[in-house]
């Protein structure tokens, strides 16, 4: 079976017994392939958003939204007022619709969704409708975390993806030749890492006169709007290395103690055993010592009865 076979069966399992049934699941593989019990073991736990986003893609109910996507950008690029005004009202209808669809799968399954929860629903279906590669990450059912549009920009589809390998149609990039998302994501890094951070553009304003002295003052320098959304968007990338890093921690640590809790459990059934045999031989120990002070009184009154005769 394969890793995204797996992934997107585990994907659908409620929250709060994700986690047992992915060691479940990576110990039946560990018999077989040994590979693919690793890559189960290092599957993430997902968001609640992206979660209920799986379990609509498994119904196959974001296609229509995900079809819905290309209209709206023509609608966008030819400047069209009146189809983009009907484009959008279709838009709010099937996000509606969808949402409450992804409540009730969820509240059926056992984990309501929050509010929070159903806006971040909205927001990774929007995000598809916006992007063809989210759209192709959405569908796919193996997302781990929920998605955003953010104008003009492609959405950022880094981490989102259980299998990005299993998904060719989710990019990242389009201006450039389509890499797959683990290959950007690296590329990225790498770049982050060699390249230092870009300096702010400034530009001087005239220099002001103080009130009090009429002396001249330092100009004032101009923030450039631009850096500061590249300066809020790199910001937000960092949160969500830093969250996601904190999610597999977390993950970690949940694996850990329930191997742990296993093989306490397993010394508690050992330790019972060897009280239980303990018990038992300290029983067989006591009748054979009675017994043996059974034989012990016979023999000495035998004696005494033979020499009695004597």
């Amino acid at each position: 079976m394969e890793f995204a076979d797996v992934a997107r069966e585990l994907l659908l399992v409620a929250p709060a017994d994700f986690v047992a049934e992915r060691t479940a699941r990576q110990r039946a593989a560990r018999k077989d392939d040994r590979d693919l019990a690793a890559a189960i073991g290092k599957l993430r736990k997902p968001a609640p958003a992206a979660w209920v986003i799986d379990l609509l893609a498994n119904e196959g109910a974001l296609d229509e939204a995900v079809d819905l996507g290309p209209a709206i950008r023509e609608a966008q690029a030819n400047a069209d007022p009146g189809a983009i005004r009907k484009l959008r009202q279709q838009r709010a209808s099937v996000v509606d619709a969808l949402a409450q669809a992804g409540v009730d799968l969820a509240s059926d399954a056992g984990h309501p969704a929050t509010p929070a929860v159903l806006d971040q629903v909205r927001a990774t279906i929007e995000a598809a409708m916006a992007d063809p590669h989210a759209g192709a990450a959405v569908r796919s059912g193996l997302l781990v975390r929920p998605l955003e549009s953010a104008g003009f920009d492609d959405v950022d589809l880094d981490g989102a993806l259980a299998d990005p390998d299993a998904v060719p149609d989710a990019w990242s990039g389009t201006d450039a030749p389509p890499i797959s998302i683990e290959e950007g994501r690296r590329a990225r890094k790498a770049s982050r890492a060699s390249s230092p951070p870009e300096p702010r553009p400034r530009t001087e304003r005239a220099p002001k006169r103080t009130r009090e002295t009429g002396r001249e003052r330092s100009p004032e320098p101009e923030v450039d709007p631009a850096a500061e959304r590249r300066a809020a968007r790199e910001a937000e990338a960092d949160a969500r290395t830093a969250s996601r890093e904190a999610d597999s921690a977390l993950d970690a640590a949940e694996n850990d103690l329930e191997a742990a809790e296993e093989r306490r459990a397993a010394l508690e059934r050992d330790l019972a055993v060897a009280v239980a045999d303990v018990e038992r031989l300290e029983r067989a120990r006591d009748d054979a010592e009675a017994e043996s002070d059974r034989a012990r009184d016979a023999f000495t009154a035998a004696r005494k009865a033979r020499r009695g005769r004597a």
